[in-house]
């Protein structure tokens, strides 16, 4: 009498139901991008902010910029070790990257032209460097000479 009543209120039910949601298989880890993955778009910023750059759209270079910061801190937060790299990542982004990067934010901000190629390169060399730091001196980054990218403006807004 005591089950039927649980029956006809739906306690059993739900109690039933949570006994099977219990015995459900463990849900699938999280997706971790690899390390070249992550590169390959820190590659596509370092172009499109030097292209920015050239235009003068600064705030499309101070996005692009921000969108490059975020992609060392999650190869940082991903891969903080490399098999061949001497230092762990953080620590080679930290030493080779730190003073590169906040020469671009300089000129960036303050939208010199002159200053910003100069910085660029200091980056890109400080990427060659860390290429080089993790026994990926093979993979050579330079300055952009063609845009890939025809389908987005990089002139400023009007």
């Amino acid at each position: 009498m005591v089950r039927r009543a649980l029956v006809a209120s739906g306690v059993l039910t739900w109690l039933e139901l949570s006994a099977v949601a219990c015995q459900r298989p463990p849900a699938a880890p999280a997706f971790t991008p690899g390390l070249g993955e992550i590169m390959t778009l820190t590659q596509m910023r370092h172009s499109k902010l030097w292209f920015a750059g050239q235009a003068g759209n600064w705030p499309l270079a101070s996005y692009e910029l921000d969108e490059l910061n975020e992609g060392m801190e999650d190869a940082a937060k991903f891969h903080p070790t490399h098999k061949d790299a001497s230092l762990p990542i953080p620590a080679l982004i930290e030493k080779i990257m730190k003073e590169p990067i906040e020469g671009v934010e300089k000129a960036v901000a303050a939208r010199d032209q002159a200053g910003f190629s100069e910085a660029f390169d200091k980056l890109t060399e400080g990427c060659n460097a860390c290429h080089r730091a993790t026994n990926f001196g093979f993979n050579t980054v330079t300055r952009p000479a063609a845009n890939p990218y025809s389908n987005q403006a990089f002139e400023p807004a009007r």
